[in-house]
């Protein structure tokens, strides 16, 4: 049985209405990023914010990016920031942080960009983007990406490696001992 285009009983196409789901948690696990004051939840909100964004690129037709943006991001970076924020700092933040005091000025400043995005997307000619989603030949890409770039993945996995170990190193150090 085909779940179809359109979601029963409506005329909205389902990849539009994943659309607005994956937009509105990314947009709200941001949000949560920079209010909450317990960094750990705040690192969890960013994975959110990351598999939303990830969803996103799935369904703009680019499945290697969002499988990427997975593997890197989620699995790596994500994983990476908790991992030093629970081996150096406490997990509570102070009462007041030093972006929460700009909080005003912020949200200014985020509203007129959001205008001018908004007044940008809706002046531009789109040309047969709202008739066509765009597809990408994930096979092609990712001859290309892992034919011409091996090596400077490579470098920058063993840079990362280093990186690791030299925080664990920096983290697991006595007080008192040696330098």
């Amino acid at each position: 049985m085909a779940i179809g285009d359109t979601i029963p009983f409506t005329s909205i196409p389902w990849i539009d209405a994943l659309f607005v789901v994956f937009s509105g948690t990314m947009l709200l696990s941001a949000i949560l990023v920079v209010t909450m004051r317990d960094i750990i939840r705040c690192g969890l909100a960013m994975m959110v914010c990351f598999g939303a964004l990830a969803g996103i690129y799935v369904l703009m037709g680019a499945p290697l990016i969002g499988a990427a943006q997975v593997i890197v991001y989620i699995g790596a970076i994500s994983v990476l920031i908790l991992f030093a924020i629970m081996l150096t700092q406490t997990k509570d933040a102070p009462a007041r942080l030093v972006f929460q005091t700009q909080a005003g000025p912020a949200a200014i400043a985020a509203i007129v960009i959001a205008i001018v995005i908004a007044l940008s997307v809706a002046a531009t000619e789109w040309p047969g983007i709202r008739d066509a989603r765009i597809r990408y030949e994930t096979e092609a890409m990712s001859k290309f990406m892992f034919d011409n770039f091996v090596l400077p993945f490579e470098i920058i996995s063993v840079l990362l490696l280093a990186a690791v170990i030299g925080g664990v190193f920096l983290a697991k150090r006595e007080p008192g001992g040696p330098s």
